[in-house]
């Protein structure tokens, strides 16, 4: 969320971060919002005021024998009342929609993001290890998982539909070592403080990190069939006799009125499957003061992720690299302003440290203005090679935030000789997504006699073995 003050000390800065991400000019729109709510609190302000004299007025008045004139500024009150009470509401209603425009703007790049148009304009920083070499043509790694007898597809469309998978014997095993290498990487040398958060979330969990209300379509709701039962009945309670008869029948031909009622009930009745353990993990510092001197907070999670994968039909519809549930050992930081682009490049690292660990070739590109996400002032992608695919694919992806999701969770600091709190700086990457992890792992270690080499760092994690072979 966007500091509307800052905006209107500097619209000219702000419509000009907004044109590298390649959108229109906000500022003037966002400022007549802001003159409006503004310009309604003073009209508040002075009524109140008045409301406030006329009130010691009316003492005097009574003290002077004077009725005549208490009577007056009685009734002149009670309009001042009414007129306070409508202007309250006007001023709240100017106050949404200011919220509700701020809340759909992203957040603005740092001066050393690279501007660009898409993907191709992403720079390239840095490229670590060697890419493997192998005397047969490499396979991808749904061939590898399927020939393995341990990947499949097909059990799980049958339950799930597409984008699922079932892992099986010691790839499912695999999958949990990678985590667990993970975890105690992040924990015992980076000194992340392991945590096991909630997957649902309520609305302001994931406002507060960003994910809605622009990516709504993006994510997984959960509702219990006891809530849905009262939000029927609910329904069948504010029914006509026609819509009643339309609900009993099951047959919903006055969807405007079930998708209010609905609508009504979400935010106090659904829940939200996380896209990441980001949701819960920076939540954890909402509506809090933290002391400076306990920052940068540090904190890492191993969590299924659900997303609805939104707009990407016909991308990677084979394998594991786009599913609707997967997992992922995520890395989030909260920290003050000054920390912040140190921070992101110690949780960058954080993430390449596995992929070193793991002996798995990689670059580490910055995303340009065109690229990074909303709630991102800048990112690094992490891009692991894949040899099946012969590219590289992203597999972390490191963002600093600046104070944009902390307003949004009133998330702040202080140290202990100022006078007043501050916003944080919140930091999130993926630390790393494990089920592409694993995908790498295959395709890198893999053998002509279709069997994978354990990398040395897991083995231990896989009771000392040192192959996953095919089945005789």
């Amino acid at each position: 969320m966007h500091d509307i003050k800052a905006i209107r000390e500097n619209p000219a800065a702000f419509d000009a971060g907004l044109k590298r991400r390649g959108l229109e000019p906000l500022a003037d729109s966002l400022l007549v919002l802001d003159l409006q709510r503004r310009d309604q609190m003073q009209k508040l302000q002075e009524a109140q005021s008045q409301r406030n004299s006329s009130s010691q007025e009316i003492g005097a008045a009574m003290a002077k024998k004077d009725f005549a004139l208490a009577e007056q500024l009685k009734s002149k009150i009670a309009g001042l009342k009414q007129f306070i009470a409508e202007g309250e509401q006007i001023e709240r209603g100017y106050t949404v929609k200011l919220n509700e425009a701020l809340s759909v703007i992203p957040n603005i790049p740092l001066d050393s993001v690279p501007n660009g148009r898409d993907e191709h304009d992403n720079v390239e920083v840095r490229v670590w290890g060697q890419k493997p070499s192998f005397a047969f043509e490499p396979q991808q790694h749904f061939d590898i998982g399927e020939g393995l007898k341990l990947m499949d597809f097909e059990a799980a469309a049958k339950m799930s539909g597409a984008r699922f998978v079932v892992l099986k014997g010691a790839l499912a095993r695999l999958e949990r070592a990678l985590a667990q290498y993970m975890l105690d990487l992040h924990t015992q040398e980076a000194g992340y403080q392991e945590i096991n958060p909630p997957v649902l979330v309520r609305d302001n969990a994931m406002f507060g990190t960003a994910q809605l209300p622009k990516f709504r379509e993006d994510q997984f709701t959960a509702t219990s069939m006891g809530v849905r039962q009262r939000l029927l009945e609910k329904a069948l309670e504010q029914a006509t006799p026609a819509q009643k008869a339309d609900l009993e029948n099951k047959v919903i031909g006055h969807v405007e009125f079930v998708r209010r009622v609905l609508n009504e009930a979400q935010s106090e009745e659904d829940y939200w499957l996380v896209p990441t353990a980001e949701v819960p993990l920076t939540n954890l510092v909402r509506e809090q003061v933290l002391d400076e001197a306990q920052l940068p907070m540090r904190m890492t999670a191993y969590t299924p992720c659900f997303r609805a994968e939104a707009g990407s039909a016909g991308r990677d519809t084979r394998g594991m690299i786009r599913q609707h549930q997967f997992s992922k050992v995520e890395l989030v930081s909260v920290c003050t302003p000054e920390q912040s682009d140190a921070e992101h490049e110690r949780m960058t690292a954080c993430a390449e440290n596995v992929l070193k660990g793991l002996n798995l070739s990689y670059r580490t590109i910055v995303l340009c203005t065109g690229d990074m996400g909303f709630a991102s002032r800048k990112t690094y992608d992490i891009e692991v090679w894949l040899p099946g695919q012969n590219a590289y694919r992203e597999i972390s992806s490191c963002s600093q935030c600046g104070d944009f999701q902390a307003r949004r969770m009133d998330a702040r600091c202080k140290s202990a000789d100022a006078k007043q709190a501050r916003y944080v700086h919140t930091l999130n990457g993926s630390g790393l997504a494990v089920g592409r992890t694993m995908v790498a792992v295959l395709e890198n270690y893999q053998n002509a006699d279709g069997s994978v080499t354990i990398p040395d760092v897991l083995r231990t994690y896989m009771g000392g073995i040192t192959h996953i072979k095919r089945p005789a």
